[in-house]
């Protein structure tokens, strides 16, 4: 991932360059005046998987990217929540839903747009739910009623059918991939 500089410094607003730190091995922006090193690190995507019965609640989103398409509830964490809250305010937000987070179920690694997204297993409390600002519409599916190829992100299909093949087995356990980026059709 290119990052992003920052070209002056929130600490004191004098200009910033890009140097290598002493004790450090990464090029930074650096602020001269007052000694302020700019960290830039990963955002971290939390979500969930709401199950009721034995249907999944997806999300039509209202917002980009991939406005229009189906997804699971989730965003950018908060400070100031657990992964495991926010992954519950996210399904509040845009589903109108309360869920009873389970576990932790998928890692993505996204290193090129420098996220981390984390996706825990929830049962959905009750079969309520409405669409939220950032959602069109909002509707629980079966497996054979999921619409596959709507889907907004390739993580979400990856997880549903990770997700679909260990409901068949009883077994639900955490996994790690990485996504790459997409390739450039010039």
């Amino acid at each position: 991932m290119t990052g992003s500089s920052t070209h002056y410094c929130s600490n004191c607003g004098h200009e910033t360059r890009k140097k290598v730190p002493e004790g450090d091995h990464r090029l930074r922006d650096v602020c001269d005046h007052c000694q302020t090193i700019h960290y830039q690190n990963p955002r971290v995507v939390t979500g969930c998987l709401p199950v009721y019965q034995d249907k999944v609640l997806l999300c039509k989103r209202a917002i980009e990217p991939r406005k229009g398409f189906w997804t699971l509830p989730g965003g950018f964490m908060e400070l100031g929540e657990t992964i495991e809250e926010g992954a519950a305010r996210e399904t509040r937000e845009e589903a109108c839903a309360d869920v009873t987070i389970e576990s932790l179920y998928m890692l993505f690694n996204v290193v090129h747009v420098g996220q981390l997204s984390a996706f825990f297993l929830a049962r959905l409390k009750s079969p309520e739910y409405a669409p939220g600002e950032e959602s069109l519409e909002v509707a629980l599916f079966s497996e054979d009623e999921i619409p596959w190829d709507e889907l907004a992100f390739s993580t979400i299909g990856r997880m549903l059918r990770h997700y679909f093949a260990d409901r068949h087995e009883g077994v639900f356990p955490m996994r790690l991939e990485y996504v790459t980026p997409p390739e450039r059709r010039d």
